[in-house]
């Protein structure tokens, strides 16, 4: 496999927004888009990316080009270039049209099916695009003997199976506990960090310490401008994966505003 991803700079914020099936009509993702990339052109500590759904994903790349505002899927079959694949989106096809990160692994689509070993397989195909998967992992419930890290570890290890350690740093983890997503709050700011620290520590144990300590992972879990700094100053992640608030282009443009103020 070979890689041509551009390496975020380690005192930049990520900020994903996962639009999911939103909104219903182009052109209010295209208004959507031009806001939040308007936004972005003036930050200096943020790097931002948005997901829209497929259909959308042309329309919603600005012309401009910005060094830190870049186009991201929602998902990406295994089949890295063409095929007999009805339905399916390679990772080749999302790079011919500006793709640079991939969302791999969402706790919705595990949901519906996607394993490990599929997650495994997507990643293997988006590094072998010169694109960077952004890899979800998260616990669907807590427990206070601490099973769940158990189930967590696993995850991200069988989610990276056979991914040679060269391409460490052209992945991002996701961290997003199922149990609060979509909840009226956000994880606790300590627990975030907590779990931050341990998402590293398994992706040192798999590929070293030195990528350890350099690989972004990301909070998702009812993130929105109101607690987006917090999560961030006080969970000590790298970015955050934004659900709903990012099609609400005030709410997102706040967000990435206050995000960038931190230091």
């Amino acid at each position: 496999m070979q890689s041509y991803v551009t390496i975020i700079p380690m005192n930049k914020k990520l900020i994903v927004g996962n639009w999911k099936m939103n909104p219903v009509t182009l052109d209010e993702a295209k208004k959507i888009a031009r806001k939040i990339k308007r936004a972005s052109d003036s930050l200096v500590s943020v790097e931002t990316v948005i997901c829209p759904p497929f259909p959308f994903i042309v329309s919603c790349t600005s012309k401009n080009e910005s060094k830190f505002f870049h186009m991201g899927a929602q998902s990406v079959s295994v089949e890295v270039d063409r095929g007999p694949f009805t339905g399916e989106v390679s990772a080749t096809m999302l790079k011919e049209i500006g793709v640079k990160y991939v969302i791999i692994g969402h706790s919705e689509q595990r949901a519906r099916g996607e394993s490990d070993s599929i997650v495994s397989k997507k990643v293997k195909a988006v590094l072998d695009a010169g694109l960077s998967p952004i890899i979800c992992v998260g616990e669907a419930s807590r427990d206070e003997a601490g099973a769940y890290l158990d189930t967590l570890k696993n995850q991200i290890k069988q989610s990276l199976a056979d991914i040679p350690a060269k391409f460490s740093s052209d992945i991002v983890l996701a961290y997003e506990p199922i149990w609060a997503i979509g909840a009226q709050e956000a994880m606790k700011n300590e627990d975030i960090y907590e779990s931050s620290l341990f998402v590293k520590k398994v992706f040192s144990d798999l590929f070293g310490p030195d990528a350890g300590v350099k690989v972004k992972v990301l909070y998702g879990g009812s993130v929105n401008y109101r607690n987006a700094p917090d999560i961030i100053a006080i969970g000590k992640v790298d970015g955050l994966l934004v659900g709903r608030e990012s099609v609400n282009a005030p709410g997102f443009v706040e967000l990435l505003k206050a995000v960038d103020l931190l230091k």
